[in-house]
């Protein structure tokens, strides 16, 4: 617990959470670095597996690292813990500008150091924010994570089209610019990274009493009865696929949309900027959109009904998107889609472990959930990878990720609360 706790305007939570998700959305814009890196005559010449490697190291050290963030937190403070992370990421991107000439140093920096950096970061304005707004815990659970989702738009769009960084000064030095933006950056958001007061709640609100699937007043579960639960499986189970296609679509998106667009007949140079603006413009700004959206429609219709309509949706338009690729149109439409649907998991998934497993110690459960996501995103841009340099196309992989997403929404239709009955030892536990 923080030792500063006070009673402060709580709106400056969202704009800590907001500046902190800015920079740690730094790893989605992975795929503006991706053709520089596999040029065949360029400096790094890379394949395409090493390329989305680099990206699903980062993705699963995310992962990974937020179980060991959610105890920290509860430990020491969500603010030392995100200026731990912005340190961490910071000096990870940092030194892949100084020593990422290969492939393992960028594998190691940013993959390991950066997504470490990352994961213990992330879950603080996620539980900070429902400390102070248990009134709104979707939409201001959106809106803490639409950060992540805009970030990818900044630091994509400073790299390529509008400030051209890469083209100027080359990969490894927008890595070390980066780096430094980062860390500075997540040190000020942090410094409104602290938990309300022990008993604080807003004025005139009043705890939920059990119905329609939240927990109870005093019904908190720690991780070990979480994980004795089916409910904690069929969450996992359907952000792994969920987060398996986005997670995907988000590191071959320009691949696939220089591949498509010139097969329908555009240049390379005009493929190029379309499948640049597909990804910097229509998914990272549905990305950041659709954590909002889900969020507040999930506070008024339940997370449960929200969690089968964005996995049958994603689904859908997973199977559709090879065939809509071709088309300038097709594929920005497409990416809009599929980045709204992806970004509902982050709001989404998190107010579900706390529904079903207390809000108490959400940012220790959530850590468990989230491995899903590291899961997620190991499978499905590799697999994109390894289908691409073998068969010259993505078709299977965007139809292995609908097929998943289907089976997603499925689980969601099957998914109950967990009984009111309060689960022995839960209450000595908390």
């Amino acid at each position: 617990m923080d030792d500063d706790q006070k009673v402060m305007n709580r709106n400056l939570v969202v704009l800590g959470a907001v500046l902190i998700q800015l920079c740690l959305g730094a790893i989605y814009a992975w795929s503006v670095f991706t053709p520089a890196l596999k040029d065949p005559e360029g400096p790094f010449a890379f394949s395409a597996v090493q390329t989305q490697a680099i990206f699903s190291v980062g993705l699963a050290t995310f992962a990974v690292v937020m179980v060991l963030a959610g105890k920290l937190q509860a430990k020491i403070g969500p603010r030392r813990v995100s200026v731990m992370g912005g340190v961490l990421l910071g000096v990870g991107y940092i030194l892949a500008g100084l020593f990422g000439k290969t492939f393992v140093p960028q594998l190691v920096f940013i993959g390991l150091v950066g997504g470490a950096g990352i994961g213990l970061a992330y879950v603080c304005p996620i539980k900070v924010g429902m400390a102070w707004f248990p009134d709104k815990k979707g939409l201001i659970t959106g809106l803490a994570v639409a950060g992540f989702g805009f970030g990818a738009l900044i630091w994509v769009k400073l790299a390529g089209s509008w400030g051209g960084l890469i083209a100027s000064v080359g990969v490894l030095k927008v890595f070390a610019l980066y780096g430094l933006l980062f860390a500075i950056a997540v040190l000020v958001g942090s410094v409104w990274m602290v938990n309300p007061p022990d008993g604080w709640k807003p004025e005139g609100w009043e705890p939920p009493s059990g119905s329609d699937g939240k927990p109870a007043e005093g019904r908190q579960m720690m991780p070990r009865e979480m994980l004795r639960t089916p409910q904690f499986y069929g969450l996992w189970g359907m952000f792994i696929f969920s987060a398996m296609a986005g997670l995907m679509t988000i590191g071959i998106i320009k691949l696939f949309g220089i591949d498509a667009l010139q097969q329908s007949g555009y240049d390379a140079a005009t493929a190029s900027a379309v499948a640049g603006t597909a990804m910097a413009v229509f998914y990272s700004i549905a990305n950041g959109l659709g954590r909002i959206a889900w969020g507040s429609l999930s506070d008024k219709l339940g997370r449960k009904a929200c969690l089968f309509l964005m996995c049958l949706l994603q689904g859908i338009m997973m199977l559709l998107f090879y065939s809509l690729g071709g088309s300038r149109w097709g594929l920005y439409c497409g990416s809009a889609i599929i980045g709204f649907n992806f970004g509902g998991n982050f709001s989404l998934f998190p107010t579900a472990t706390a529904d079903f497993f207390g809000p108490k110690n959400v940012g220790l459960n959530y850590g468990w959930v989230f491995t899903a996501y590291g899961v997620g995103g190991i499978i499905g841009p590799i697999m994109a990878g390894y289908i691409r340099d073998v068969w010259k196309n993505f078709q299977a992989a965007f139809i292995i990720c609908g097929i998943a997403c289907l089976v997603a929404a499925v689980i969601g239709l099957m998914l109950k609360a967990p009984s009111e009955a309060e689960p022995e030892g839960v209450a000595e536990a908390a």
